[in-house]
């Protein structure tokens, strides 16, 4: 049984990242196989050697400490020195890479070469519910200005407005980033409009599995590796960089290059072919397993033994 404790800091991005690793172990090993024991940051704000907390104590012993985002780095640390286990830390950490067990960071943060560095595409994603796909059914993600990016209003209302007037079945929702009047610039088009702030958690995973194409706003990086989670065609709509140098629109670019998504809108988005989910979660527990020298059932090679 390999058993993980998951460190949580209360930032909903960062806990979709580690509970997506979780669920590729889970699929990579079985899931009677792993079991995960949720713990708040806050558990561990004091030196654990001082006296370590009950609630941690009384757990069974941890295989991967795991933990997403700069506040759960001291906790991971503390409970790796007292109760053993290997640390693990997803996004570039803000301490030295060296400190941790292992570090899964996106390719484009481009972190030094060791060892116990596994590279992503992006963001982790949590798999998609398995539901049919309707080729009819679009979705469109509006996101806004952040740091990386400028947020081009009269471009998103342009582009919008194209692919609105496609016959298709559109769904669109926005983000707590979003400028106030760009959903409503959608009311006339006929599509079914989704404020996030009445969307349940659950409401966008499911509505991603059921697209047949998905259209995202380039400032969303996260969103647009979730929507790469689907079996649908992905749309990019370009932002304005902000700086020559952005890591960013680097990742969304390669993706672009090597036709995973597009940002031709000429109504005519198709799949280049029979796409799989990304699935990078399962390709980061397959190689934290191998890493960390924790077996996992291996496919025959060659056709098996004769």
């Amino acid at each position: 049984m390999l058993t993980i404790w998951r460190f949580k800091d209360g930032n909903r991005a960062h806990e979709k990242q580690s509970a997506a690793l979780v669920s590729g172990l889970r699929a990579v090993l079985g899931a009677d196989r792993v079991t995960c024991c949720d713990l708040s940051c806050a558990d561990v704000s004091l030196p654990l050697w001082v006296s370590p907390p009950p609630q941690l104590a009384g757990l069974p012993a941890p295989d991967f400490i795991l933990g997403a985002g700069h506040r759960s780095h001291w906790p991971v640390l503390r409970a790796r020195r007292v109760f053993g286990g290997r640390s693990v830390v997803i996004m570039k950490p803000s301490l030295p890479l060296s400190w941790f067990d292992f570090v899964i960071v996106p390719e484009h943060d481009r972190p030094a070469p060791l060892h116990n560095v596994i590279l992503t595409r992006g963001a982790l994603a949590e798999p998609l519910p398995e539901l049919p796909v309707e080729p009819d059914r679009a979705l469109l993600l509006l996101g806004g200005p952040s740091k990386h990016f400028h947020w081009d209003a009269a471009k998103v209302s342009s582009v919008t407005t194209q692919l609105l007037k496609q016959p298709r079945q559109w769904i669109v929702t926005d983000s707590r980033r979003t400028p106030e009047s760009t959903l409503a610039q959608c009311a006339d088009s006929g599509a079914e409009l989704h404020p996030w702030q009445q969307c349940p958690a659950d409401w966008l995973a499911e509505q991603m599995a059921r697209a047949g194409q998905i259209w995202v706003t380039g400032d969303s990086v996260s969103m647009i590796f979730e929507a790469l989670q689907s079996r649908a065609a992905v749309g990019v709509i370009p932002m304005p960089s902000r700086g020559p140098r952005n890591k960013i629109r680097m990742a969304v670019d390669r993706l672009l290059d090597e036709g995973l998504v597009t940002d031709r809108v000429d109504g005519n988005l198709q799949p280049v072919a029979a796409r799989p989910p990304l699935a990078q979660q399962e390709m980061c527990a397959r190689a934290l397993l191998r890493r960390s020298g924790w077996a996992e059932p291996q496919p025959a090679l060659f056709g098996g033994a004769p």
